[in-house]
């Protein structure tokens, strides 16, 4: 187990978005979390992220509270929120030496990692200059040299064309084949097979 919440409950300006919700992630598997806008699906993932404290319940990560383990848990986990979290006024190549530096990973060519996600010929230019699309695949270049196990992503495919879609979701697949797990919400349907995966869907509460 990657993963456990137990009796989560979160209130969100006085509504309750949920209350006694409990998962579990397991290694090697994918959890997309579903419901309409306003169920609480973002407001889930910063609780499950640590960014946010549940009203009631708790979260463990390998059987330790993140009380306890919220060193450790931040050290393997990968969080990308609705928005990029990129650097608008770096470039794509400076975004991603920067990630490389704070989170340890060794410095590399990424120049053929963003001509794989599609950016070839935008590597050195402000990230403030390029679309939604191009600035969401530079946030998203991140997952392919990141050794963190846990994935939590907030509408990956957002702004993504159909080819960068597949792409990011086979890469998804290489990662759970590896033994990481990946929660995510997503309003685009996921055409892979993979081997574990499960759907809980938060329905909304007036």
């Amino acid at each position: 187990m990657l993963l456990q919440a137990t009796q989560l409950s979160c209130i969100r300006q006085d509504r309750v978005l949920f209350e006694q919700l409990s998962l579990q992630l397991n290694a090697g598997e994918l959890l997309q979390i579903a419901g309409k806008n306003g169920a609480g699906k973002s407001s889930l993932l910063r609780l499950l992220a640590n960014l946010a404290t549940p009203e009631d319940g708790h979260i463990q990560y390998l059987k330790y509270s993140l009380t306890q383990a919220a060193d450790d848990y931040a050290a393997n986990l990968c969080y990308i929120g609705h928005h990029s979290g990129i650097h608008e006024h770096l470039t794509a190549i400076e975004n991603i030496s920067f990630w490389r530096a704070s989170t340890g990973v060794a410095a590399a060519d990424d120049y053929p990692l963003l001509a794989k996600l599609g950016l070839a010929g935008l590597e050195d230019i402000p990230c403030r200059m390029l679309s939604a699309g191009q600035q969401r695949r530079v946030s998203l270049a991140r997952l392919w040299f990141t050794p963190r196990k846990i994935w939590i992503l907030d509408e990956p495919f957002t702004a993504l064309d159909q080819a960068a879609i597949a792409l990011l979701q086979q890469h998804f697949l290489t990662h759970l084949q590896r033994g990481g797990g990946i929660i995510l919400t997503t309003h685009q349907p996921l055409t892979l097979q993979y081997p574990e995966m499960r759907k809980l869907e938060l329905a909304y509460r007036w």
